[in-house]
């Protein structure tokens, strides 16, 4: 079997199981978060932090209710770096210095995990597991949360009232995020990834050379890293590294992980406000998006010259040889679309062409599929703006499910849509105006500015993977990439939430002649335009410099 033949057997494979697991796993959510019923663990949660489940929130207190938690996280996870060393398990590693623990703080908080740190040599084993494991789960369901409190906003009407943050958090936790990432840590551990607490194994090598080996519980890091479109690789080499991504059916479930759960909400939506066609119309924009970029690096990485094509079949620097052009670039368009981060090869490597496409995978707002919740709620923003734009043409009073798109709306989309080109756009400017992006250059010229580029629009894009050439490990990029790891999270949640508020007073608009039919693939057609061109006309500039310039050259 040909390369190129087992690719496309792969990739048919993985869009066959995650058609299959759409209708099941999107009912399932759309249940937990319709049920009136609590798990008695669910309950114990609830009393412990004292809250009442069954208590309906307005926007103001479900925002209030998202900071708040995840303001107690970033300190908790701050401290427990600073104080490492003086906990068990600690591997003898050292504190993490200030301004490295705020940014991975704010980092794992905002469900980015970008890493300015290797793992293995810097992380004790109860920083890995109850620090970042822990965020990888409840940043996770704080994404999926806010989206469903923006469902609530388009399924109600005329009330506020967007349901329960506390128990919005927890269910997800509980019935969703926990089951399947047990299920998918066995497998993982079938397959060879590791799960211990053992301590630092010292071997000689064949050529005499002392080597240190890392264990930790990789397994179970690994499940949720994916599942919650988190990213942060237990090991400085994420998911090449052997412990974590054993071999090429690892790499396909581990794909498959960090997409099931993006590509199923559009289910759930739909299911929420009474309309499956509704959410046929969402993910199938994301699938159009998320296919048009797997087709356009894969060719682009075959086409590639490399260092030896006629060997290798195409560019191969940055690639594990057990994965090859094909699967490496399949995993990096889903790990850009998704927000997760996670990496099977590295991006730095990967032709100029290439690298843009996956600059604009993060710069669309990762919304093809999207992170776990952000995903579906940055679509669902960008379906606002795409039926506005249809009201202007026809000079009618913009309308989607039911709900009239008026100014206030419209104020809040924009003010979305323009959180994380602002952070992406003067993040990158300041670095290089001041000379600090330059410094942490590995190259120079073109690709060396896409260093920089690609690092503030992973940080404000809440993404986490890297250009490998970037040295971010500096006080000035731990601060700034954390300040816009936090503002890009947090800050269009504010926009989200107060939407959905504005939407939930609303009273129904009954269907007319005139509505556009937003479950017609002509709407489908429609979005996917809107997002193109919005993000093109945004960051084609600052692409040009880098990616396109590097490309071209």
């Amino acid at each position: 079997m040909g390369p190129v033949l087992a690719d496309v057997l792969f990739v048919t494979a993985l869009i066959g199981v995650l058609t299959l697991v759409h209708r099941p796993l999107g009912d399932y959510m759309a249940a937990v978060f319709q049920s009136t019923k609590h798990l008695r663990a669910e309950r114990w949660i609830y009393r412990s932090v004292g809250a009442d489940p069954d208590a309906e929130m307005r926007w103001p207190a479900y925002l209030r209710g998202v900071l708040f938690f995840s303001a107690v996280s970033v300190l908790f996870l701050y401290l427990l770096q600073r104080v490492q060393d003086k906990l068990p398990l600690s591997l003898g590693f050292k504190p993490i210095s200030p301004d490295q623990a705020f940014n991975t703080a704010a980092s794992f908080v905002s469900n980015t995990n970008w890493q300015s740190y290797s793992g293995e040599v810097a992380m004790s084993h109860v920083t890995q597991t109850m620090g970042l494991a822990v965020q990888n789960f409840v940043s996770a369901a704080v994404g999926i949360a806010v989206a469903v409190a923006l469902v609530r906003g388009f399924a109600r009407s005329r009330t506020g009232e967007l349901g329960n943050f506390w128990a919005d958090l927890v269910r997800c936790v509980i019935r969703i995020l926990i089951p399947l990432s047990v299920v998918a840590a066995v497998v993982l551990i079938a397959c060879g990834a590791i799960q211990n607490f053992g301590d630092i194994h010292h071997i000689t090598t064949l050529t005499g050379q002392r080597q240190a080996i890392s264990p930790g519980a990789v397994a179970s890091q690994e499940a949720i890293k994916d599942i919650g479109t988190n990213g942060g690789g237990y090991f400085n080499a994420n998911s090449a590294h052997p412990f974590e991504n054993p071999n090429g059916f690892t790499n396909w479930l581990e794909i498959f992980l960090l997409l099931v759960i993006p590509f199923s909400l559009p289910r759930t939506f739909g299911k929420m406000v009474g309309s499956v066609k509704q959410g046929y119309a969402i993910v199938a924009a994301m699938g159009i998006i998320w296919f048009a970029g797997v087709l356009a690096v894969t060719w682009l990485e075959y086409a590639h010259p490399g260092t030896a094509a006629q060997l290798a079949g195409g560019a191969m620097e940055g690639k594990e040889q057990r994965f090859g052009e094909g699967n490496s670039s399949l995993f990096a368009v889903s790990t850009t679309m998704t927000s997760t981060g996670s990496v099977d090869a590295f991006h730095d490597s990967f032709s100029g062409l290439s690298g843009g496409v996956l600059l604009l995978g993060m710069m669309l707002g990762e919304i093809a599929p999207g992170g776990t919740g952000s995903g579906l709620y940055g679509m669902l923003i960008m379906a606002i703006i795409a039926v506005f734009i249809a009201g202007l043409m026809v000079g009618r009073t913009p309308e989607y499910l039911g709900k009239k798109i008026g100014a206030r709306e419209m104020k809040l989309a924009a003010c979305y849509i323009l959180v994380t080109p602002s952070l992406v756009l003067i993040g990158a400017a300041l670095a290089m105006a001041l000379g600090k992006g330059q410094s942490s250059m590995t190259n120079v010229g073109a690709h060396g500015f896409s260093e920089v580029l690609y690092a503030y629009t992973s940080a404000s894009n809440n993404n986490g993977s890297a250009f490998a050439g970037f040295g971010a490990n500096t006080e000035y990029h731990n601060t700034m990439l954390g300040l816009c790891m936090l503002l890009g999270r947090f800050l269009p949640m504010v926009f989200v939430l107060a939407l959905a508020g504005s939407l939930a007073e609303q009273k129904p608009i009954p269907v007319t002649a005139g509505t556009l039919r937003t479950e017609k693939p002509l709407f489908t057609g429609l979005l996917v335009g809107a997002i193109l061109i919005i993000t093109g006309l945004t960051f084609f500039p600052a692409l040009a410099l880098g990616p396109l310039a590097e490309g071209l050259a």
